[in-house]
């Protein structure tokens, strides 16, 4: 048993002051200092330095692992020019991001207190470092391929990526599934990989809406994607249409991630089988899509957390960063609330998107936590001087380990 006792510990939108925590994997008691020692008197005690805030650690629940390798190889300001330039440079980046590239990305991620992610891997190639990772894991194995005719194989090496994820044996690593989006996966594949999700309760993500291309190509089999889809996969028409594809989803809990091109009727599906969206305000900018409808989601009561995306659509992989620029990218939303549900987007609301139990400084919770040196004692605007100002984190700490 460890005794934590810092300046202030943050529970959802509540400071508490003079308090302490018992833990060891989990949040045993919550408490004064004194009262603590008194229950646990064999714990190890810590007592932090003047204006310390404990929070919960962050969440990010949606990064691809296997594109960290870019940095000024793809073109942004345009999603089909950004997509032609992943085509062009694929090989080169995924030749080009090795363990190492792997292990700083996620590396990075703890130095901004990310204390779990989850991985949207296409090849497997990130297996191992998200095994190696000291954060907690939900590793998407996703289904991808549009032709009928390729189906079965793809199916198979599906099969293959997700039996090896299994074969992972480590606290806080939980393998799961993720259908890339409605114009890249064959309703033949979709409904397979359901089959398991539902059988062995599996964690589900899927893209969805990202584009104006993908809104037409879904709607009439035009716009961009068009000759894209002729181009490359010999395709004149959409696999499926967007309602169709929702309704794969109807009696599964899916996290849909982008969602910026939703018509009303799909968010109104969306909101009735109680899915939740992410949302990943620096990618979109830098793909040239449109900012999500925050206020459209919360009219809806559709919950909606926060993610990075990877790197081959942002700058770096810091939740911070992702907050403040989303802060700055809803001018309309009402400041403080608005701060406080990004900052909830990070913590309790994507641990319970992910069905994880983290996200909170709660008894019975993981102890999933970090250590911000702030400044000076906080004010009822704390939510907000988190996003804006960098505070340094001095300690990461994941199932009771202290790893930074």
């Amino acid at each position: 048993m460890k005794i934590i006792s810092p300046n202030f510990i943050l529970v959802n939108d509540q400071v508490l002051v003079n308090q302490a925590i018992a833990y060891d994997k989990t949040i045993h008691k919550i408490s004064t200092l004194e009262d603590l020692k008194t229950k646990f008197p064999h714990a190890d005690v810590e007592v932090l330095q003047e204006n310390s805030l404990l929070m919960p650690g962050l969440i990010n629940a949606h990064v691809h692992i296997e594109f960290s390798g870019n940095k000024t190889k793809l073109s942004y300001g345009d999603f089909m020019s950004w997509l032609y330039s992943v085509i062009e440079n694929r090989e080169e980046l995924m030749q080009g991001c090795d363990a190492k590239c792997m292990d700083d990305a996620i590396d990075s991620m703890l130095h901004s207190g990310i204390t779990t992610f989850g991985a949207i891997s296409s090849h497997g190639m990130d297996l191992q470092s998200c095994s190696d990772a000291k954060q907690n894991v939900v590793f998407f194995n996703e289904v991808i391929g549009s032709q009928a005719t390729m189906a079965d194989a793809l199916y198979t090496d599906f099969l293959s990526r997700l039996d090896a994820s299994k074969a992972v044996k480590r606290e806080g690593f939980h393998p799961a599934v993720a259908i890339h989006s409605p114009y890249s996966v064959h309703p033949i594949l979709i409904k397979k990989a359901l089959e398991i999700v539902k059988n062995e309760n599996l964690k589900l993500t899927a893209h969805f809406m990202e584009s104006i291309a993908e809104r037409e190509w879904l709607d009439s089999s035009k716009g961009d994607f068009q000759k894209f889809f002729k181009e490359f996969l010999k395709q004149d028409n959409a696999i499926c249409d967007a309602q169709e594809f929702l309704s794969y989803f109807d009696d599964i809990h899916t996290l849909f991630t982008h969602a910026v091109q939703t018509s009303d009727d799909e968010l109104n599906a969306i909101a009735n089988k109680k899915h939740t969206i992410i949302h990943c305000p620096i990618s979109n900018r830098l793909l040239g899509n449109q900012t999500l409808n925050i206020k459209e989601l919360n009219d809806k009561s559709i919950p909606w957390i926060v993610a990075t995306d990877g790197l081959s659509s942002n700058y770096k992989l810091d939740l911070f960063e992702e907050m403040k620029l989303s802060l700055f990218m809803h001018p309309s939303a009402p400041l403080l609330p608005f701060a406080k549900s990004l900052i909830h987007g990070v913590t309790k609301g994507a641990a319970e998107a992910l069905g994880l139990n983290t996200g909170e400084i709660v008894e019975g919770k993981n102890a999933d936590f970090i250590i911000l040196d702030l400044d000076s004692k906080p004010t009822d605007e704390l939510a907000i001087h988190l996003i804006l100002h960098r505070y340094n984190i001095s300690n990461v700490t994941i199932n009771g380990k202290k790893e930074l």
